[in-house]
């Protein structure tokens, strides 16, 4: 294996789930080149390659689905805060999560969705036929989650949307 696909694949490992973009802009080797050798990569099964929400994104290859999914969801910020959430407080009411994250309850049914979808979040019913929202593994999630941290594009998506939801929030059609 030639040095630069070990420094790739060294920097996929230490960056599971990152984007070609992020790999490109995080090396010292020109698209085309960074291109080529992921490609070798994959076709020597050394990296998976999975595309969630419109991206691609690049693991080692001892990611399972369920990983690998995690790891993309926990690239985005505000998933990665509602996981937090719910890791300092067990279960929340959806309205108690979005309150304490001061995020629009349709951002965070967003993001919810795709955790439930993944099963890292389950939606149960409490006693009062309320949902709450819990982790489906939280000793797992929690070390998945030390894993990776959200790139500036992925956090300025996520504070877009933010910045949406208080301009919409403060219209007299979105009340």
């Amino acid at each position: 294996m030639t040095e630069t696909r070990q420094e790739i694949r060294a920097h996929v490992g230490s960056n599971a789930g990152v984007h070609f973009n992020e790999l490109v802009r995080e090396s010292d080797f020109a698209p085309g080149q960074v291109q080529y050798h992921v490609r070798r990569l994959l076709e020597e099964d050394r990296l998976v390659r999975e595309e969630f929400y419109g991206r691609t994104h690049y693991y080692p290859p001892a990611y399972d689905d369920r990983e690998r999914a995690a790891l993309a969801l926990f690239r985005r910020e505000t998933a990665r805060e509602i996981v937090v959430h719910l890791l300092e407080h067990e279960s929340a009411a959806p309205a108690d999560v979005a309150d304490a994250l001061e995020i629009a309850r349709s951002t965070l049914e967003y993001h919810v969705d795709r955790l439930v979808d993944h099963e890292i979040v389950t939606k149960r019913y409490d006693e009062r036929n309320r949902v709450v929202l819990e982790l489906t593994d939280p000793e797992a999630t929690g070390r998945l989650l030390t894993t990776v941290t959200p790139t500036v594009p992925d956090r300025l998506v996520d504070r877009f949307t933010r910045l949406v939801d208080e301009v919409l929030a403060g219209t007299p059609d979105a009340q």
